[in-house]
């Protein structure tokens, strides 16, 4: 399980040291990390074979020619790295990927349990800020929902 959030930093051959707790929630076969373009946020989400498993399961529950299975495999199997750990626990992220999301010197990797983010250090910190504010306003309205089930519908 991929938890807490990490500031690292890139070198000059776009080295990343993948903290030792998230090195050993990967560990397989496969000694490194699939990584590719998130399709919910401005950066790159990152995680081992079940990752990858979980949204080839989806993919294939949506039929063949069908549009948004499409936009899956272009978006998350085509934008996909295999990126492997060397002997210090870095990965190398790809020119491209970096250059997607402004990734330099300074990342911010975010554990969110299944999976993790890598993110350039500014965009994190806005990125954080609007989803606290949702979080909290999320939790209110579902509070209030509970509330109103417990009460029998009554407001």
């Amino acid at each position: 399980m991929f938890l807490s959030t990490f500031e690292k930093q890139l070198d000059s051959k776009r080295r990343l040291v993948v903290p030792q707790e998230f090195r050993a929630a990967v560990s397989g076969p496969f000694d490194g990390i699939f990584c590719f373009p998130s399709i919910e946020a401005d950066c790159l989400e990152a995680g081992g074979k079940a990752l990858f498993d979980r949204y080839q399961a989806v993919i294939d529950e949506l039929p063949f020619g069908d549009p948004v299975r499409s936009a899956l495999e272009t978006s998350v199997l085509g934008g996909m790295a295999r990126l492997s750990f060397d002997t210090a626990g870095r990965i190398t992220l790809p020119d491209v990927l970096c250059d997607m999301f402004g990734l330099t010197d300074e990342v911010t990797i975010v554990g969110l349990g299944e999976r993790f983010q890598i993110w350039s250090r500014d965009a994190f910190q806005a990125h954080r800020a609007t989803q606290r504010e949702l979080a909290r306003d999320g939790l209110a309205a579902l509070r209030a929902q509970q509330r109103t089930a417990r009460l029998g519908g009554a407001a």
